[in-house]
């Protein structure tokens, strides 16, 4: 008996390690649409904001929510509750939950094409809304541009790693230490350029409804999202 006792305890043991071990080192969200879906990376290095929106989408919080504001070559805003079921004459873009979230700004942190960052109003602190958030489409820019840039808007010099990601991939450099960046799009960038590409009328709303879903992956589909891409430089 104390034999099989201790069995018991070893597997135990064996199984609760091998949980920890396959535990993924980051918390990944699924964004369907009518228009596709995409996968995004949500940053360690931006705890707050990971968590909000973990519990967010974790709650369906999102869900039937629509991309209310799209500017093509700029970016895709959504995660206004006040969206689902909004007629086509409805102004949207001030609802959400009744808090903010402190800026979370870091160098390393920026608006490349695909970044997945917070909205919000005009306080003094640049404290992010609630809910709402926006992916990066933006553009690809030149030196010369890029130079400009760093004169006219930026007042500082942007690191080369940075500028070099702007002229290859594109992204909205000026939004940078302005507003909180907290993820990435790790797949379907595709589907960020498809709702980029829509029609819009008034306040920038796509006359089309692009309703969303998203949710939390999995720990095992997390894990293997993990080991297929390299995520080494990854906050």
């Amino acid at each position: 008996m104390k034999n099989i006792g201790k069995l018991l305890t070893f597997i135990f043991i064996a199984l609760t390690l091998n949980a920890f071990a396959t535990k993924p080192r980051h918390n990944f969200v699924r964004i369907k649409t009518t228009k596709g879906e995409c996968i995004a990376i949500l940053y360690n290095k931006t705890p707050k904001h990971r968590d909000n929106f973990t519990k967010l989408s974790r709650d369906g919080y999102y869900n039937s929510t629509l991309f209310h504001r799209v500017i093509k070559d700029f970016m895709i805003q959504g995660g206004d509750p006040d969206s689902k079921n909004a007629s086509p004459d409805k102004l949207l873009g001030e609802g959400g939950p009744k808090y903010r979230i402190d800026a979370e700004f870091s160098p390393d942190l920026f608006h490349k094409k695909g970044a997945l960052a917070a909205a919000r109003d005009n306080n003094p602190n640049k404290a992010s809304s609630g809910s709402q958030f926006y992916i990066v489409q933006g553009i690809k820019f030149t030196e010369e541009r890029l130079d400009q840039l760093e004169k006219t808007r930026l007042g500082r010099k942007l690191p080369e790693h940075h500028r070099e990601i702007y002229k290859t991939l594109g992204g909205t450099p000026h939004l940078d230490q302005n507003y909180t960046v907290f993820g990435e799009v790790v797949q379907g960038l595709e589907t960020v350029d498809s709702i980029a590409s829509v029609s819009t009328g008034e306040a920038n709303r796509p006359l089309e409804n692009i309703s969303m879903e998203i949710s939390v992956l999995k720990r095992r589909e997390a894990r293997k999202l993990e080991k297929s891409l390299n995520l080494a430089d990854k906050p």
